[in-house]
C-alpha cells in the first residue's frame, strides 16, 4: 500500500483551494485540467484527517511549491 494519496487541486485569487479526486472529475466540475496541480497526501492524513486539515496541507503544499518555482 503507498504512502501517500494523490489529490488535485486549484489554488484560486483569493487563496481559497478545491480538491478533486481526479482530473476527469474536476473537468466535469468546469475546470481547465492545465490548472490543476498534484499533490501527494500522506495516507494517514487521507485516511483520518478532516477535509479541512487535507485543504490546509494542500494549500500549503501549492505554496511551497510557488516558491520553489516547481507548480
Amino acid at each position: 500500500m503507498a504512502d501517500t494519496t494523490a489529490l488535485y487541486a486549484v489554488r484560486f485569487p483569493d487563496g481559497s483551494v478545491s480538491l478533486y479526486i481526479d482530473e476527469q472529475y474536476a473537468q466535469e466540475r468546469g475546470i481547465d485540467p492545465s490548472r490543476l496541480v498534484r499533490v501527494e497526501i500522506p495516507r494517514e492524513m487521507f485516511v483520518s484527517g478532516s477535509v479541512q486539515d487535507i485543504r490546509e496541507y494542500v494549500a500549503l503544499q501549492l505554496e511551497q511549491q510557488q516558491r520553489t518555482g516547481t507548480a
